[in-house]
């Protein structure tokens, strides 16, 4: 059976555009291309090393990426608008950030980028709410789950010691 399905193109946007303000107070938008399969592919492996890491315990100053592999990153996750960002005289900081955002977008989409935008790159400020709906989704599950129904009286087991004298008697 051949469903209905849109063109993708007419539904899905291959570009994520951050407004970011400049040193001279004015907003700019840049527009950041999806990247080919192979890049987003070698984005998502790198996020992936990270996250293993993180869930084996490995302290969080350990870094995942050198110097040059973070800038190779963010170059990949970025695209062309690398090098617009670079010559628009921003700080280190606001760079990353942009392409912070970017990898979460290729990594974890449009929601997850836009939490990451909005928590100004804080992770403790993204974790939070997850932390909070994954308690929230917990304590749903053990409210809902019944509990065992009363065995007295209808235990299966062999009598016993004093049960046995008692039941002879």
């Amino acid at each position: 059976m051949a469903g209905n399905f849109a063109v993708l193109e007419e539904f899905q946007d291959d570009a994520l555009t951050l407004p970011v303000r400049l040193s001279d107070g004015t907003v700019k938008e840049f527009r950041i291309p999806s990247p080919s399969a192979e890049d987003g592919l070698k984005v998502q492996k790198l996020m992936e090393q990270g996250a293993r890491m993180a869930d084996s315990g490995t302290p969080m100053d350990t870094e995942v990426l050198d110097d040059a592999q973070e800038l190779d990153l963010f170059q990949t996750a970025l695209g062309s608008a690398y090098a617009e960002l670079m010559g628009a005289g921003l700080d280190w900081s606001r760079v990353r950030h942009v392409a912070m955002t970017a990898v979460m977008w290729i990594t974890a989409g449009l929601e997850m980028a836009e939490k990451y935008w909005e928590a100004q790159g804080d992770p403790s400020r993204v974790a939070p709410a997850n932390r909070a709906a994954r308690r929230a989704a917990s304590s749903a599950a053990a409210s809902t789950t019944k509990r065992r129904g009363s065995t007295s009286g209808t235990s299966t087991r062999k009598a016993t010691g004093r049960a046995r004298k008692a039941a002879k008697t």
